[in-house]
């Protein structure tokens, strides 16, 4: 039996991409699983995905960068199921490519907003839920980027290294509350988000070769790869990991 068998989690971003395997594979080890996106339509398949394999799961429509979005959706999970034992945030937005003096001022703060803003949203709602259960685990889904440098990211990259840090100084202010918050820092991944990055990069520029060309493994990573980690650290099998920024990129760079 799984040690997930009984829990319940919440999964920011849920509609597509990381956030939907992941919450895929939590139903699966046992978990009731809150699915939120901003997409209500993406949110309500991967909700039937879920529930097709005999899975628990409520769809919750959320913006996380709205912070009544996010406390009506953690109210709504306490509300429905009695409590919230973890949660995944993992909603987020990509920013485009160019350099910082190319950027405006509304752009780099959306995303900054959305990224770094919406997880620290997410993360003040779910503590005090967890706090009440005497314990519980969050996972932030941060990016490569969050560790070292993507060019003409970098609005993208300082988010990312927010939410890093944001993850580590939580991680030691509720540990004595018995709350572990970690993070998985996924490098380029075959998600809807990537194709769409992809897509607007300069013409006569394959982005996913070069990915791959700059990947040790040589090739670029599931949504499952990357829900495997966020699983994991969910799980009890992590029960004395706490603070850690967890890379899973197929042995990119890391300075």
């Amino acid at each position: 039996m799984s040690n997930l068998t009984g829990k319940i989690g919440l999964v920011t971003g849920a509609g597509s991409g990381i956030g939907r395997a992941t919450a895929i594979e939590l139903a699966r080890q046992g978990a009731t699983v809150t699915v939120t996106d901003i997409d209500e339509r993406t949110a309500i398949e991967t909700t039937e995905m879920i529930r097709t394999e005999g899975g628990e799961a409520l769809t919750a429509t959320v913006d996380i960068a709205d912070e009544h979005s996010v406390r009506t959706a953690v109210e709504r999970t306490v509300e429905t199921y009695g409590g919230l034992d973890f949660a995944v945030n993992n909603a987020g937005m990509a920013s485009h490519h160019r350099q910082l003096d190319r950027m405006t001022l509304d752009e780099f703060e959306r995303v900054v907003q959305v990224n770094l803003s919406g997880t620290f949203l997410c993360m003040k709602h779910e503590l005090p839920a967890m706090r009440s259960r005497g314990g519980g685990a969050i996972v932030n889904i941060a990016s490569a980027g969050g560790l070292c440098a993507i060019p003409t990211a970098p609005a993208y990259v300082a988010a990312k290294h927010g939410v890093v840090g944001l993850t580590k100084v939580a991680a030691v202010d509720y540990a004595p509350a018995g709350i572990r918050v970690n993070a998985v820092c996924p490098g380029p991944t075959r998600t809807p988000g990537f194709e769409a990055v992809a897509a607007t990069a300069s013409t006569g520029t394959d982005l996913t070769a070069m990915q791959e060309a700059a990947t040790p493994l040589g090739r670029l990573a599931t949504p499952e790869e990357a829900a495997a980690a966020a699983v994991w650290l969910c799980s009890d099998a992590a029960s004395y990991v706490t603070g850690i920024a967890m890379s899973v990129d197929g042995g990119g760079r890391r300075a």
